[in-house]
């Protein structure tokens, strides 16, 4: 018997992975076809791998014209011009440091015996068994961190919504992932949907929470019908539902689709499309944590926040926080994109390099041209040049550096950006998306179009680049959420670090 590996993620599946694991089916006799989740390696999907007494042997990218060779390679030696040898042995994945990813691309998503097999459930047996102080306290002494972009201690959210009283709480996973170059949920959400289930109901055991709920973007459709299947899966268990392992603990989990609104990406504009009305900030306080959806104490995180707790419970906060550095412990999930090699997901500690991140495990550029910018934190982060890659990747030293971490995504530009341009492109994003509610973030956003579209085309360029500096200001001063607060980011360390693109009379891209 030959077990064939063939990821079922939409990254894979966007090249041809269905077509690649139906042939393989029809061509191979006496083997078992698995539809895994993706392995990361974006650049050599769809990834097939064998399954052989040495360990998975990888071959990639295979494309459909490749299969009847491959499948005769595969029922001989393996040799093959697309063998790349044992994948765990691949350099892109032998030095990282998958703690949240441990399971995506290996397992088959959608199997539970699979997820056991492979280490499921023992985190929240044994939050069971230690029940919601000394929970909290684990993810407390852990340092994690919220990995959506605020960085706000986890433990912190949980102690105040376990210290709340209240009949109802709830536990509210935000799967509104929509910045760029991001896709670290999508593809946990896909490859091992179990351990956000587990993650959410060890939150629902911490704090007194019996409902979650788990708002998707609804431009994933893949992984809003993995998560529904494996809640109805979860259930039958009797991982969800009435009784948790039979501890008589209650905790069960629904999944919500947004409406491709990206402020609902901001935790109480969710809360509002939650509650079935437009994704609009609210004020606070006061804090979701004290009265978040329908006024309950609510937590409120991301997915990788949420997945990264099985591990924790289950191993401890010191293993935990032996990775990464300072006040910013653990793995971060990074996300290569852009003009880059070798694009995909690097999970690793806080501390490596952007360097290390870019050129190291991304390849440099797939253009072949030098690197010029790389933006961090999604479109709200700033485009650091060039010459800032050595920055640390830790909440910290982005901040200092002048930056965020954001949610992780890396994105890489090459020679040719026109910097001027992606700072207009950021105005514009933020008049696009902006919720609407307060007026620096509103009409800050649509004014600050036009001001770089007239240093675009020269006029008065030193009292117009002044004026944008200005509005800037007031924007990240005054705006209720972070849609305007940070949109100045990019837009600033553009002027700072590519006054020159500014300088170019443009009039057709202006226009």
């Amino acid at each position: 018997m030959i077990t064939v590996y063939v990821p079922r993620d939409s990254a894979a599946r966007s090249v041809g992975a269905d077509e690649v694991a139906e042939q393989l089916a029809s061509l191979l006799l006496d083997t078992t076809i698995i539809r895994n989740g993706s392995r990361g390696l974006l650049w050599l999907e769809p990834l097939v791998e064998i399954q052989t007494p040495a360990g998975r042997v990888a071959y990639g990218p295979v494309t459909e014209n490749d299969v009847p060779s491959l499948a005769a390679a595969l029922q001989g030696d393996g040799s093959h011009p697309l063998n790349l040898g044992l994948t765990g042995d691949l350099p892109f994945l032998a030095s990282q440091e998958r703690l949240t990813f441990a399971r995506v691309g290996i397992i088959d998503p959608l199997d539970p015996d699979d997820y056991l097999a492979h280490g499921g459930m023992a985190g929240l047996r044994r939050a069971l068994a230690i029940g919601p102080e000394e929970i909290i306290t684990e993810v407390a002494e852990s340092g994690l961190r919220g990995r959506g972009g605020a960085g706000f201690p986890a433990g912190i959210k949980w102690r105040t919504v376990a210290a709340t009283q209240s009949a109802e709480k709830f536990v509210c996973v935000n799967a509104d992932e929509g910045d760029s170059g991001t896709f670290a949920d999508r593809m946990l959400m896909e490859g091992d949907p179990f351990t956000l289930l587990e993650g959410m109901s060890i939150a629902g055991v911490a704090t007194g929470a019996a409902t979650g709920y788990l708002y998707i973007r609804s431009e994933y459709p893949d992984a809003i019908a993995t998560m529904r299947s494996a809640i109805a899966i979860g259930r039958e268990r009797g991982w969800l539902g009435s009784d948790l392992l039979g501890s008589g603990s209650r905790f069960d989990v629904h999944v919500r689709v947004g409406a491709g609104s990206y402020v609902c990406g901001e935790e109480t504009a969710m809360l509002e499309s939650l509650e079935g009305k437009r994704g609009v900030v609210r004020a606070k306080p006061p804090l979701p944590a004290i009265a978040g959806l329908f006024g309950k104490p609510t937590v409120i995180n991301n997915v990788l926040t949420i997945a990264a707790v099985p591990y924790i419970v289950e191993h401890g906060a010191a293993a935990y926080s032996k990775f990464g550095v300072g006040r910013s412990l653990g793995t971060s999930v990074f996300q290569l994109g852009g003009n880059i090699a070798r694009g995909g997901i690097v999970e690793i500690g806080f501390g490596i390099t952007l360097a290390e991140l870019v050129t190291g495990y991304g390849g440099a550029t797939r253009s072949g041209r030098p690197v010029r910018a790389v933006q961090v934190g999604g479109p709200l982060g700033a485009y650091l040049p060039s010459t800032g890659l050595d920055v640390s990747m830790d909440y910290e030293s982005l901040a200092a550096a002048g930056g965020m971490l954001g949610h992780g995504g890396i994105v890489v530009f090459d020679e040719t950006v026109d910097m001027a341009e992606q700072a207009r492109f950021a105005m514009e994003f933020c008049a696009e998306e902006s919720c609407g509610k307060c007026t620096p973030c509103r009409i800050g956003s649509t004014r600050g179009v036009e001001v770089i579209d007239r240093i675009r085309r020269g006029e008065d360029r030193e009292s117009n680049t002044a004026l944008l500096i200005d509005l800037c200001e007031v924007m990240t001063d005054g705006s209720l959420c972070a849609m305007g607060g940070l949109t100045p980011m990019p837009v600033l360390s553009a002027l700072r670090h590519f006054s020159e693109d500014f300088d170019r009379s443009n009039d057709d891209d202006s226009a």
